[in-house]
Order: structure tokens, then C-alpha cells, then sequence
């Protein structure tokens, strides 16, 4: 069993049409490849009621995807695109401040004010958490979440090659999306609908979420061969006491407690390593890691060498996880944000997958 990582350990060669561009025509209509025991087993995610037990817990993330690209131009004209990470305040007196990616050909200085599409303006303050800080701190005009309903843009993730549209604004959201703040869908939750919730319902899976906002940091590479040196990025989140409570009792029952997505898994597993009152976490989880929270994964097909390949390896086992990952391929699975899921449990040390 290997126990040493690099960088390269988690890459594989994905042709390019298993990219998934749009979603399937129904939300539930995706198919779910089985890689709970060591032989992966196809089946469609309308079946995943049957593969999980009364008193198991489902937890789910309930952040919103807000409309946070927004594009703009520069006092010389020079077009401009800034991502919205994060609202910092949303009062006037607090100056309606926002973190930002930004993409233009030559940085502005601080002070500059960028004329928007739209008609708002975003003044340039600086660095964003420090002087040296990755993002850039912005004023905007007015509040910066009605400015984004009104004017931004869904934040497709960079391998969606088309532009955002009405189709994309309802489909790149989970059908319980309740707290705006994520530039990035919490993805394995967007195949559930009303009908495959209410199954899970009857059949005795209890459910209880929380909220981790998805930054654009999950989809940069890592660039460090030595994954060690690799530097997460930060992302808010909480996990609501009767989300703990609801947790506690179905570990008291002998339930199990099932993550729907990797965002999840982040959530709950940073608040039982870092404490209930963590709110931003820069978990970094990689082979070996002590998972304290959640036994059983529903996740989609990762980039690789993303994080994210790293998570799902510690959690199946990484030879597992690279072979459930090469019979996708073969199989022809839609891969990323709008394409289909897996089932993983999680892999004991010492104890072989059956």
C-alpha cells in the first residue's frame, strides 16, 4: 500500500469530451458508479435511496451560488472581469466592501475607480487579507449582493467552455440552496430533486446540513510536487448546533453519516478537528488523514491533481480511488461540475475494502 505522495500521484489523462458541458436533462437522470466494495458497480443516482440504510444521516451543504462575475472597464478603457470571493461588509457607513479576484491586463493602483456594467462602480482599496494578500479589496457602490443579482454573472467553473445562461442560473444551484456566498456549486448535491429527497425521507435517511461557502480557490491547481508544501486557500463555513446534535444521535443509533460532496467532508471535519466555533477553515486533506465524521461519500469525478483527487483518496484509499477513477473513463462517465457521481465508503486503515 503506498504511503508516500507527490504531485504526479494523482494525475490521469481525461479525453476531453468526458468533460461534461452541460447538465443531464433531469437533475437525478445522472449515473452513479458503485465503488463501496472493490469491484465498481453502474448504477444511475435515481437508485441511491436503496444504498443507503434507515437511520443513516445525509448531510448537505445549503450555500447558494451567487452571480459573482461581474465585468467592467478600467479610467483607460481596458476591459476587466472581477469575481466576487467574498462580502466583507454589506452596511454604506462599512463602505460595501468585497474581496476579489480580478482579471485585466495591467493592475489598476489602489484608489482607481472601475466603471462597471451596470452602471455601479468598484473603488480599488488594495490587497486582500494582507498587503501581500492573494484577492483584492474593493468599494462597491451599493449593496454588493443586489448588485450581483442584477448585473453578475454565474461563476462557470474554467473547463465550461460557453457562457452563463438561464438554463446554467438554475442548474448550477441545488434545489435547497438557502445561504448566498459560493462562487462555486457544492456539485454532487445538484443531482438531487424533490422526488429522489423524498424517497430518501420515506425510507427513513434523515437529513441536516451545513453551509460551507464554496471559493474559487477549489479550482486552482496545485503547483508544489511536494503536495506538503501546497498552501489552501480559505473558505467560511458553519455547522448549525442541531446539525451536531443530529450527527451525535445517529452515531448513538449506529447510523451512518453520509457527506453529499467534498465541501461537506471539509465542513464536518474541520469543526471536529478545529472546534464548533471554526468558521473558516483551510483544511488541507491528504492520504493518512484521521477522518472523525463522516463515514460514506457522495462526490463527483475531480480534476487531477486538484485537492480534491487528494480528499477522496484519503477517504476510499488512494489504489481504490485511481481504479474507480480509470473504469469511469472507461465506462465513459461525465467527469466535473455538470457530470455524474460516486459512492465511496471510507477506508479503515488496516482494513482491506471487501
Amino acid at each position: 500500500m503506498k504511503t508516500s505522495f507527490s504531485l504526479s500521484d494523482f494525475d490521469f489523462t481525461l479525453p476531453d469530451e468526458l468533460i461534461a458541458q452541460h447538465p443531464a436533462a433531469e437533475r437525478s437522470a445522472s449515473r452513479l458508479l458503485d465503488g463501496r466494495s472493490s469491484s465498481p458497480v453502474d448504477r444511475r443516482f435515481t437508485q441511491l435511496p436503496d444504498l443507503l440504510q434507515p437511520g443513516d444521516l445525509l448531510l448537505l451543504n445549503d450555500t447558494k451560488v451567487v452571480k459573482a462575475r461581474l465585468f467592467g472597464q478600467k479610467g483607460s478603457g481596458g476591459r476587466l472581469e472581477l469575481l466576487i470571493e467574498r462580502v466583507l461588509s454589506l452596511s454604506p457607513a462599512a463602505g460595501h466592501e468585497v474581496a476579489a479576484h480580478m482579471k485585466v491586463s495591467k493592475k489598476p493602483l489602489p484608489g482607481a475607480v472601475l466603471q462597471m456594467d451596470g452602471g455601479f462602480t468598484a473603488t480599488l482599496l488594495g490587497r486582500w487579507p494582507n498587503e501581500d494578500g492573494p484577492l483584492y479589496r474593493f468599494a462597491l457602490s451599493s449593496d454588493p449582493y443586489m448588485l450581483m443579482e442584477s448585473h453578475g454573472h454565474v461563476p462557470l467553473p474554467p473547463y465550461i467552455t460557453h457562457s452563463d445562461s438561464a438554463d446554467d442560473e438554475r442548474r448550477y444551484q441545488t434545489v435547497f440552496a438557502k445561504h448566498p456566498g459560493a462562487v462555486a456549486a457544492p456539485t454532487a448535491a445538484l443531482h438531487f430533486d424533490e422526488t429522489v429527497l423524498a424517497r430518501l425521507e420515506a425510507r427513513g435517511i434523515q437529513r441536516a446540513s451545513v453551509t460551507l461557502h464554496v471559493g474559487a480557490g477549489t479550482f486552482q491547481p496545485v503547483k508544489a510536487q511536494n503536495i506538503a508544501d501546497h498552501v489552501m486557500h480559505f473558505e467560511r463555513f458553519e455547522v448549525p448546533e442541531a446539525t451536531l446534535q443530529a450527527i451525535a444521535a445517529c452515531k448513538a443509533r449506529g447510523g451512518r453519516v453520509v457527506a453529499v460532496g467534498t465541501t461537506c467532508v471539509r465542513a464536518l471535519e474541520s469543526a471536529a478537528k478545529f472546534g464548533p466555533a471554526c468558521r473558516d477553515t483551510n483544511i488541507f486533506i491528504t492520504p493518512g488523514f484521521k477522518f472523525e465524521v463522516v463515514d460514506v461519500l457522495l462526490t463527483n469525478f475531480h480534476l487531477p491533481k486538484s485537492t480534491l483527487m487528494m480528499l477522496v483518496s484519503a477517504f476510499a484509499g488512494y489504489e481504490h480511488i485511481m481504479a474507480l477513477y480509470q473504469h469511469a473513463i472507461a465506462q465513459r462517465y461525465r467527469f466535473f461540475s455538470y457530470g455524474d457521481a460516486m459512492i465511496i465508503d471510507r477506508h479503515r486503515l488496516g482494513k482491506a475494502i471487501k
